[in-house]
Parts: structure tokens; sequence; C-alpha cells
């Protein structure tokens, strides 16, 4: 009876669990059917759809792969990994229980919700609560300061592997410290990373268990677009409206028909409309060529983020951050389909709102226990406000008593996280990417970045815009360079126009800012922008074509603003010669300068024209405040003699003038000329310019192809490992301190080798020969003493005697010398007195020392091993 009774009860419970398995499969498909289609078309399916779309979601085969670890592969040696990485504390323990009991009250008040990502097995199989493995850490780097900059760092350094199982959370979590060895991970591993970071930083950052779209969860940005090719709103300045003057001039009558600008205004707005329904039907076709095939799975897909709150770090607004893409979201973004959990280093929160509606009605106030349901109590989260019934209800003291003994009973510290400090070595932050290169693929666009001195002409980063979503036709590139020598920062190439804009940072030998060109060849179209503040004339910008070139000056005390040249055709010359030595004749030069203050406007020089062709010059004058015209005059050169070879003398002929005020200013004629010849000399000058003007655009050219050619790398002087100058003294020093170690060594060697050298090899010592080899080491040593002191003393008098000749003769040539000759024997004088001072102190100490270390080679002699025995019977 009672196997029978055992073998019913088994059949039994298998049916049980049979059923509850059976209904919450059906339960679970009603619920994502729902949200899915309801968010989708608004309509609840019937009965017979709900079946047709299970046994299609039944008929999915999701591939598995044959390794289910992420690092299995991964060089990491677990069994060198600390303590705390394969066993658990006593307060990780009991950490596991309340998990283990607050998972079971959790399905049994809610049997509908998948299970709870509670604690994964970690790299060593072990059992860790996923709030223990983060480790806030602050990066010594200032750059991983800000949100942005580290997501960014995470989504380069990483190598994302999709989940095992996209419907399930992952059975393993690995510490932040193995991830970033290996440089890979899934998303779960990407968020546990960059909360840390973001923490440490001081964000509210949490990791959110939830659910994303395909493109979210395989890192697709195929149909995003890319952050750089945004182009940054230009503010437009409203234009401030001019009051009219009393006394202005009328316009004239408008004399068209109204008629015929009606219809034109209606032509207009016909060919317009018709422009825009035909960009529209081009627009809608586009979409629907890039528009998403519907995804069987959507709103199953398991993702993992980080949700940064409000309030820390100045953060205005809740967001979401993929830390695959390192992109940022709002909280209502339709990529994000729903959450089951978030947590931080401290708690962890179970969401009780309904996701109908994706994560856009979701309320983030994780003190609201109805909205929020924590498993610790010691949450740092504010609870809501009690209303006052339940503060009525709380009169009693019992009851308080009683609550506040039942909250301090269930209270749990979280444990201190069991990952190791979080460390990113220089090497690791300088080379970012996964064996120093990473491409994403946006759309119509392609992204590569590469690590520092990776390449030899130091690209780092290259954005390529198509014209067609297959990404077959180029449309433009953009280079970013770091480390250039000639400065150069941005390189933009525009495959339709042919147009090249290259971008410098300060420094450039030129003072180089842009540079747009078609060709490196001279006299073609190209546009130069300089640093006002580095060039000494002032130059701003500098245009050029094959018969002008334009250039603008700021700053100037000339108040030079702008000068205009017109060229001729080059005469061709019989034989080969360069555009340096046959430059382009000179037509035409305008210049255009500032208002002096110091000058009345009717002699301050608004514009001038050389004519050089005409033989003429042209003058016009600043506007005064209460004209509005300004004064003008023409000059008409002549040769400064005639055919019978007299001087011309000005007439009133060559000079034609405006004066807004003739009876004011009435110049005479000698004024006239005296203006004249200054102006010839101005224009010499102007010409010389403009010359030089040419070569210097000539240099840039021939720089800029060296440079190309080069594209030599600076290195700052403290990265050891690439400057050869710092390894060549490093190096030095290293030679130097051997040295020195070299001459300690031989400062210590045997002073009795070179007498004992003497004796035949092998002989025993007597008595007579030890005494004789102290003997003739001391009397050796006392030698050598003397013949330091008479060596520095033979010094000094030939100094001295020499200075004294010096003297003798500045005496006798006193008279005769010139300034110049006093000055050297001055300082001949001072170096002598320098050098004959420090021989009389190494003079004075040498006789000083010299007793003292004969006395301790003697003392040594007495104690050496070799003479003690022989000695101390003399003594």
């Amino acid at each position: 009876m009672e196997v029978l009774r055992e073998k019913v009860e088994e059949e039994e419970e298998a049916e049980r669990e049979e059923a509850a398995e059976r209904a919450e499969r059906t339960e679970k498909l009603e619920r994502v059917t729902k949200s899915a289609e309801v968010s989708r078309e608004g309509t609840i399916l019937s009965q017979d759809e709900l079946r047709d779309l299970e046994g299609k979601l039944m008929a999915i085969e999701i591939p598995t792969p044959a390794d289910h670890s992420v690092i299995s592969q991964a060089p990491v040696d677990v069994t060198k990994l600390p303590p705390s990485y394969t066993t658990n504390s006593l307060k990780e323990e009991h950490l596991l229980l309340v998990a283990d009991n607050f998972s079971r009250q959790y399905s049994h008040l809610c049997p509908d919700r998948v299970p709870l990502f509670l604690h994964p097995l970690n790299e060593c199989n072990v059992p860790k609560f996923v709030s223990t493995t983060l480790r806030p850490t602050l990066m010594p780097y200032p750059e991983l300061y800000n949100w942005d900059s580290c997501a960014q760092f995470v989504s380069d350094f990483l190598t994302m592997v999709p989940l095992v199982d996209p419907l399930k959370p992952p059975t393993h979590l690995y510490s932040s410290t193995t991830v970033l060895k290996c440089q890979k991970g899934n998303c779960f591993d990407f968020s546990t990373l960059l909360c840390s970071m973001l923490i440490g930083s001081g964000y509210d950052a949490y990791c959110v268990n939830g659910y994303g779209s395909l493109d979210l969860c395989l890192m697709d940005l195929t149909r995003e677009v890319c952050p750089l090719t945004v182009k940054a709103k230009e503010i437009v300045k409203k234009k401030e409206k001019t009051v009219p003057k009393k006394y202005s001039i009328k316009s004239p009558r408008d004399l068209t028909s109204k008629f015929e600008q009606e219809q034109e205004e209606k032509r207009i707005q016909e060919m317009k409309d018709l422009e825009q329904r035909r960009l529209k039907e081009e627009e809608d076709r586009i979409l629907e060529a890039e528009k998403a095939k519907p995804d069987p799975l959507h709103g199953l897909r398991v993702h993992s983020w980080v949700l940064v709150l409000a309030g820390k770090r100045e953060v205005p607004e809740s967001f979401f951050i993929d830390p695959l893409t390192a992109r940022s979201y709002g909280t209502k973004d339709d990529h994000f389909l729903g959450i089951e959990s978030l947590w931080n280093h401290k708690n962890y929160w179970i969401n009780m709102q309904d996701c109908w509606n994706c994560c856009k009605d979701l309320i983030f106030d994780l003190g609201d226990p109805v909205r929020w349901e924590y498993m610790l109590l010691g949450t740092d989260k504010p609870h809501l406000s009690l209303t006052e019934e339940d503060e009525e209800g709380l009169d009693d003291d019992d009851d308080v008593e009683d609550l506040g003994k039942e909250e301090e009973d269930k209270s749990f510290d979280m444990p201190s996280s069991w990952v190791s400090q979080i460390e990113i070595t220089p090497e690791e932050f300088e080379t970012r990417c996964p064996s120093g290169k990473k491409v994403v693929q946006y759309k119509k666009a392609q992204l590569e970045k590469w690590s520092p001195y990776l390449n030899n002409n130091g690209l780092v980063c290259r954005l390529t815009t198509y014209e067609d979503q297959q990404c077959t036709k180029v449309l433009e590139i953009k280079e970013w360079y770091q480390n250039r020598e000639d400065m150069l920062e941005l390189k933009h190439i525009n495959k339709t126009t042919g147009l090249h804009v290259d971008y410098f940072k300060p420094g450039h030998p030129q003072a180089l800012c842009v540079h747009s060109y078609k060709s490196m060849l001279p006299e073609m179209d190209r546009v130069m922008e300089f640093y006002k503040k580095i060039r000494v004339d002032g130059l701003v910008k500098r245009e050029e074509t094959p018969m002008t070139m334009t250039e603008y000056y700021e700053g100037r005390s000339d108040f030079l603003a702008y000068r205009h040249v017109n060229f001729g055709p080059r005469v061709k010359k019989l034989s080969q010669s360069s555009v340096e030595s046959n430059p382009r004749p000179m037509v035409k030069i305008t210049e255009r300068f500032s208002r002096n203050p110091e000058k009345p406007a009717d002699e301050d020089v608004a514009e001038r024209v050389f004519l050089i062709v005409e033989e003429r010059i042209q003058l016009r004058y600043h506007c005064r405040d209460d004209y509005i015209t300004a004064s003008k005059r023409e000059f008409l050169r002549r040769m400064e003699v005639d055919s019978k070879g007299n001087k011309i003398i000005m007439t009133p002929e060559m000079c034609i003038s405006y004066e807004v005020e003739p009876m004011e200013h009435t110049k005479k004629l000698l004024y006239q000329y005296e203006t004249m010849n200054q102006l010839k000399n101005e224009e010499k000058l102007s010409r010389h310019q403009a010359w030089e003007s040419e070569l210097e655009v000539l240099e840039i050219l021939k720089l800029r192809e060296e440079e190309e050619e080069a594209h030599t790398l600076t290195i700052s002087i403290y990265d050891t490992k690439r400057n050869e100058k710092s390894k060549e003294y490093r190096e030095a020093m290293e030679r130097v301190l051997h040295e020195e170690h070299l001459r300690q060594v031989e400062a210590q060697l045997d002073y009795l080798a070179p007498f004992l050298a003497q004796l035949p090899p092998g002989e025993k010592l007597t008595r007579w020969q030890a005494v004789r080899l102290k003997d003739e080491c001391l009397s050796d040593f006392k030698q050598r003493l003397i013949d330091k002191a008479n060596l520095i003393q033979a010094r000094f008098e030939k100094e001295t005697q020499e200075l004294q000749k010096k003297q003798q003769w500045y005496q006798e040539n006193q008279v005769t010398l010139t300034p110049e000759d006093e000055n050297l024997y001055l300082s001949y004088c001072s170096q002598a007195m320098f050098r004959i001072r420090i021989l009389e102190q190494r003079l004075n100490r040498h006789k000083e020392l010299a007793p003292l270390k004969y006395l301790a080679l003697e003392e040594k002699l007495y104690k050496d091993p070799r003479l003690i025995d022989f000695v101390k019977v003399f003594v």
C-alpha cells in the first residue's frame, strides 16, 4: 500500500508540475503577445490567432553556441584569483539565503513573472549576488570622469559577445577585472563595468535587467545615424530693425504688374509643391526600404543597460545608457521594451509596474514600494510620506515598538564587493580598442578607430559617408589625426566636388588654421586661414584663384584690412623658368583700410586702387558720420620727364578730385604732388608685398608636400617607451651609474696587489718580506701624496705668473687700450683669480688630509690579515 501510495503521489506531482509549466508558458505567451501586438496594432488577438502564433514561436529554433563561457578561451588563470573569487564569506552566504527567500516569496506572489536574476555564477563557478559584483571605482584619468567618456571607453575597449540564450539572462556574471583582461563580454558584463565606473565618479547609476529591441541587443547601428555626421544647429540671429531716419531717400515706386506677380508666385508655389511631393515619395520609399523586418522575438529579448537617475552630478533628467554603443537615450525611448529589475552596489529593486507601453509610463521613484519592491531594508532611497489615516493607525506605542523591532530584525547591510580593485593601465587606456582597431557600421556611414601611434601617419579615426544604403558610393571622408608634428588635426575630403579641407591646431610653422584646396599645384583655387594672433602681419585669410589673390587682415598698425590683386596672363619665355623666376604680372591692386580715429574722415583713406596698366591711382576716403557721400581723388601718373628730357611740373589735370566740402579743404597743387609721390612709393611696396605673398604660398605648398611625405609624429618626453631622446638619456644615466659603481669597486681593490705581484707565485710570506711590503707600500703612498702636492703647487705658481705677466702688460699698454681690450683684460683677471683660489683651496685641503690618509693606510696595513702576524712582532 505504501509503495502504491508513493507511486500515485509521484504521478500526481509530475502532473501538477507539467500543468504548471503549461500554464506558465501559456500565460507568458499571452502576456508577450498582448504587449507586442496591442502596443503595435491596438487590438487583442483571438484564440485561433494565439494558437497560430504559438505554433510559429515553437517552430523557431535558437542556435546555441557550443561554449557557454565567454572567457573560457581567454588567457585568465582562475587559480591565481584572490580567495574572494573562489569562496563566499559568512555575510555573503547569509545574503544568498536572504536572496533565495526573497525569490521564493516573489515567485509565490507573482507566479506569472520570470525568475529573478539574483546570484549568477562567477568565473570560478561560485554564486555571487549581483550587487556585490559591482565595484565602485574612480579612475585616475580625468578623461574618465564624465559619463559619456566612461561609456565610450567601455564600448571601445570591450568586444560584444551575444547572450547564449537571447530569452534568458546569462548563467554567469564575471568580475570587471576578468572582463578587462579578456576585453570581451556580454551586455551584463558591459553594464557591470560601466556602472562601477559611474558610481565611482559620483553618478546615481544602476544596472538594469530588462528587454530590448533587436538592434539594441545585437549592437546593430546600421539604421542609426552616426553622431559625427549630425551638424550642430546654427543659431540664426535676428536682424535688428533699423530706425528710419527723418530725412531718408524714398524708394522708387513699384511699377510692376501685381497680376503678373501673383501668377508668378502661383507658378513657383506649384513647382515647390511638386518638388515636396516628389521628395516625400522618395523619403517614404527609402524609409520603407530601411524599415526593419518584424522580429518574432520582439519583447522577449533580454538586455542589460545602465540607468542614471537625476540629482547627483547635476544630472537634470534621468536617462538610459546603452553600454554596447555608448549612446544615451531617454527613459521613453522605443528601444527599451520593459524592465524586470535593477540594482546598484547597495540594494536590489523589482519593477512592479506594467510595461505594456514599454518604458514610457514607468516612474523611477525607487522609494515608492508600490512601484519598486526592494530586497533589503537598508535602502538610501526616501520612502513615501504617510497619510493622515496611516499616522492615526500608528498612535499606539506598542505597535510602534513592535514595528521598530521587526525592522531591526529584518535590516541587513549589503556586503562589500568581492571584486578586486578595477585598474586600467596607461597602455590599456591609450590602446582602447582590441588590437588597436575597431570598426562600427552606421546608416550610410562607417566609423573606423585606431589607437594613437598605431598608424605611421597619426591617423586615429576615419568616418566614411556613403550616398546609398549599401555603402558602395563614397560621398565624403573625414580623418582625425593626433600627435602630428605639422599639427594636422582633421582632413575632410569631398569626393563629389574633389575639395580637400585640412584643419590644423595652433603651432604650425606657417600659423595655418584651415587649408581648402582641390589641387596642390600652385596658382589654383585655394583658401588659407591663419591664426591671426600668431602671425606678425595680422593675416587672417587668403583666397587664391588662377587670376586673383585676396587677403584679409586684422589688428594691423596701418589699419590695412583687405587686399585684392588681379593678375594678367604670364609672359611666355623661351627658356624653361619656374614660377618664382617668372611671376604673374599684376594688373590691379585694391586695398581697403579700417577707420583710423586719430585722423579726420576726409584725410583717412578707406580704399585705394592701383591701376598699374592704366597708370592711375584711385582713392576713396571714409565717410563722415553726418554725410552720405565720401571724398574721392584720382591721380594720373606721368613720366617724370617729357620726350625732350625736361621735368614735368604737376598740373591740376593730373589730379581729379571730388570734395564733400570744397570750401573747408582746399588742397594746393604742392600737396597733390607730394601725395602722388607718396602713392607711387606705396604702390611699389604693395606690389612687393603681393609678390612676397605669392612666394609664401609656394613655400607653404612645398612645406605641406614635405609634411605629407614625412608625416612625422611628436612623442612626449614623458613617453619613455617611444621617445628616443629620453631612452638615450636613460641609457646614458645607467652607463654613468655603472661607471661610478666600477670606480667604487676599483677604489676597494687590494692595495698590496702591485707589491705582492713581485714575489714568486705560491710562495709563503716570510717575516722580512712582510715588513718590506709594508714599508714599500707606505713609502709609495707617501711619494704619491708629495707628487700630488707638487703638482698642485706647480699649477698654482703657473697661474700666478701668468696673471702677473698680464697685469704687467696692462700697466704698459693701459693708455692705448680700447674698451673691448679692457673688458677682455678684466674677464681674464676674474677667471685667473678664480682658478688661483681653487688651486689654493685644493692645496690647503691636501695638506690637511694627507697625514690623515697616511695614518689610515698604516692602520689598514697593521690590520691586514696577511701581515698582521708578522707586523705585531715588530710592534
